[in-house]
This record gives C-alpha cells, sequence and structure tokens, in this order.
C-alpha cells in the first residue's frame, strides 16, 4: 500500500510539471483582476497587455497618441479579450490622475500595475550621466503614488509590514 501512494504521488507530481511546462495550467489564473499598462500600444507593453488579458485581467491600455490607443483596443478586443485604453502621457499629472481614474471607473479599481513607460532626460553617452540625472530617470514619474493612495484601491489593499521603512 505505501508503494502505490509514493507511485501516486510521484505521477501527480509529474502531471503537475508537464502541465506546467506545456501552458496547460489553470485557466484565467488573473481572472476578475484589473490591469493597468503604460506604454501599452506596441512592443513589449502590447505584448504584456495581451499577455495579462490572455491570462484573464481586465486590461487598461495607454500611450501618447489617441490613434495608437484605438488600433491597440481593437486588435485585442479582436482577440476576445477585455481590453479599454486611454491616451496618457505618463509626464503630465492629469493624464496619470485620468488614467488611474478610467481604470476606477470601468473595473472598480487596479490590481496589477505595469510601469512601461519611460523617459530619459538625458542625451549623450551614458558613460557621462550622472547619479542625480539616473535618479531623474526612475523617480521623476510615477504612477504608484496614484495607484496607492486610494484611487485605484481595490478590496483591503493592505500592504506587506515588510515594505515598511
Amino acid at each position: 500500500m505505501h508503494k502505490a501512494g509514493l507511485l501516486d504521488l510521484c505521477v501527480r507530481a509529474w502531471n503537475s510539471v508537464r502541465m506546467a511546462s506545456s501552458g496547460m495550467t489553470r485557466r484565467d489564473p488573473l481572472a476578475n483582476k484589473v490591469a493597468l499598462v503604460t506604454a501599452s500600444t506596441d512592443g513589449i507593453g502590447f505584448a504584456i497587455a495581451r499577455r495579462l488579458a490572455q491570462d484573464g485581467a481586465h486590461v487598461v491600455v495607454s500611450s501618447r497618441k489617441q490613434q495608437k490607443v484605438d488600433q491597440a483596443v481593437a486588435t485585442l478586443q479582436g482577440e476576445g479579450l477585455s481590453v479599454t485604453g486611454t491616451v496618457c502621457h505618463v509626464g503630465k499629472a492629469e493624464d496619470r490622475e485620468r488614467l488611474v481614474a478610467t481604470a476606477v471607473k470601468l473595473h472598480g479599481g487596479i490590481d496589477i500595475l505595469v510601469s512601461n513607460a519611460a523617459v530619459n532626460p538625458f542625451f549623450g553617452s551614458l558613460m557621462d550621466i550622472t547619479e542625480e540625472v539616473g535618479r531623474l530617470s526612475g523617480d521623476r514619474i510615477s504612477l504608484l503614488p496614484a495607484v496607492l493612495d486610494g484611487q485605484g484601491k481595490r478590496g483591503k489593499n493592505e500592504r506587506n509590514p515588510a515594505d515598511k521603512k
């Protein structure tokens, strides 16, 4: 009896590994989640938005140009995915606020934030960049305050106590 139980355990473990490696894992792991992806109308951002939607999330895409937003939304909705979009230049506070407000209005909040948009305030060789300018690239533009201050809040939105500094 002990050998049969061990064999059964090994078979279940092997099937689990086989399913995970073949993409046959549980269906829609992100069902009922809302994802906001900046700079998501082409390239890596578009691929991220597509995958999140394929995994069941409601995705809000954004770009600086309405035409690109419309094209991305049409393409993804044409694949049967739950996607909406809005114009957002992440360098403008009012655009960031509108982006978060759109997700909140349509879906009740934000569960996943992919900040794909980039800014580079420096022109020249990266070897000549100063630490201050380097910090500006990452700290200057952020959606996190809008999402974390409650505008994008869903459920309890509890933070990990280890994150407190």
